[in-house]
């Protein structure tokens, strides 16, 4: 291509927008087009927006009308339009682009998310990977031996599927299944050729140094191993028969002044006080917060929605949540991110914020969401009296779980009437 003025050849690295040799080419073109009265050229565009093929043309316009709506810049938009060009070049009618083909063909500067996102929102995008979690699935049972390996592959593989008699499980419960149980399958490996060979006196010398959660979690892990195989005939019988397990103590106390402190000191940020006051006040879990959205929320009114239930929203929330919008519509005004906590991860989608990034930033105060969680009910236990009907109606936990909150208020309290503190 030469240049529009001068007709010198331009360089084969420049920018595909670039008519023009130099900025002095670009000067003279201008003074002379105004002199003699020429209408100002139309602006550069991609060849995408302008292409003979339909579909790509179409799903150029889609992109840009989608990176318009979410806030991307234009160097985003433009690289996937770039990659768009790359996967529909050649694409024959009807057919769909495979998901592994996105990821490998464009250049590294496209946006790979935001590539899929515009084929998925077009129907043009198929999926053909392999989920992470079969990956995971087949690593950690190759280290086993061949008489473990098969049994406990076919045992995940049905958790997560689930089957006829099974509903499918998340990943998380595979991850802590697998990790409570790995301990013990690896030491058993090393004796026996087969899980079939496993006692009950192995499964009892196992559990015994085990105490707390831990020892409720690998119980509820080999219970459901065991189960498993014998019900597909894989043992010839089920050691954990009869195995009694109750659920993990935890210790309900009221939080320190120290903690209390290092959670102040935490909550700066205006969306981590949003949480922190959120968990103090409705005695929210994180879940219900990472999935608060915006229409959940009515400042009007000081009401909130948390997980299905109406709640009264109290002063610290209220202000947290009027600081956080107020920081949220300076910081990203385009995002069309439905929930009410964004990150830069997720302001381009409709995805809430991670649980990952929530025990992240607490983890330097040395609390969780879920522990201030429990001083919230514990503290109103205390100051309402250890009444379980009322727990339950303020913050709709099981009558259960409100009857052990309300037995440990009345423990702390009636320690406070035998043993009243020093003037």
């Amino acid at each position: 291509m030469n240049c529009a003025h001068c007709g010198k050849p331009l360089p084969e690295k420049r920018r595909r927008d670039k008519i023009y040799c130099s900025k002095g080419c670009s000067a003279l073109a201008s003074y002379w087009r105004r002199k003699n009265g020429e209408p100002v050229p139309p602006g550069w565009q991609h060849p995408a927006l302008t292409a003979d093929d339909l579909v790509l043309r179409a799903a150029a316009q889609h992109a840009r009308r989608l990176g318009q709506a979410r806030g991307w810049s234009r160097s985003t938009t433009l690289c996937v339009l770039d990659g768009l060009v790359t996967v529909l070049t050649e694409q024959l009618a009807g057919e769909r682009v495979l998901l592994s083909e996105v990821r490998r063909r464009p250049h590294r500067r496209v946006s790979r998310p935001r590539l899929i996102e515009v084929l998925a929102d077009l129907g043009l995008l198929e999926d053909d990977s392999t989920p992470s979690i079969q990956s995971w699935i087949h690593c950690v049972t190759t280290d086993l031996t061949p008489g473990f390996a098969e049994p406990v592959r076919h045992w995940l593989t049905v958790l997560l599927d689930g089957d006829a008699r099974a509903r499918p499980r998340s990943a998380s419960t595979l991850y802590v299944y697998f990790g409570c149980a790995r301990t013990f399958l690896e030491q058993w490996a090393t004796r026996y050729d087969h899980l079939r060979e496993v006692t009950r006196a192995d499964i009892t010398a196992a559990l015994k140094p085990l105490t707390g959660s831990q020892r409720f979690n690998a119980t509820c892990a080999l219970r459901s191993l065991f189960r498993f195989a014998k019900k597909r005939g894989l043992i010839f019988a089920n050691p954990t028969t009869g195995l009694k397990t109750r659920p993990a103590d935890f210790a309900l106390l009221p939080m320190t002044d120290e903690q209390i402190h290092a959670v102040e000191q935490l909550a700066t940020d205006p969306a981590w006080r949003v949480i922190v006051a959120l968990a103090a006040e409705n005695a929210a879990r994180t879940g219900a917060i990472r999935s608060l959205k915006l229409t959940d929320v009515d400042l009007a009114n000081r009401h909130i929605t948390l997980a299905g239930r109406r709640q009264r929203l109290g002063d610290l929330g209220h202000r947290a949540i009027r600081r956080w919008l107020d920081h949220r519509r300076t910081t990203w005004p385009t995002t069309v991110n439905p929930h009410l906590l964004v990150g830069p991860k997720t302001i381009h989608s409709t995805a809430p914020i991670s649980q990952r990034s929530v025990s992240l930033r607490m983890q330097p105060s040395g609390c969780t969401v879920d522990q201030i969680r429990r001083d919230r009910i514990l503290h109103e236990a205390l100051t309402a009296g250890p009444d379980p009907l009322h727990l339950t109606l303020v913050f709709g936990i099981a009558h259960n779980t409100a009857a052990r909150y309300a037995a440990v208020a009345e423990h702390l309290l009636s320690d406070e009437l035998e043993h009243p503190p020093a003037d």
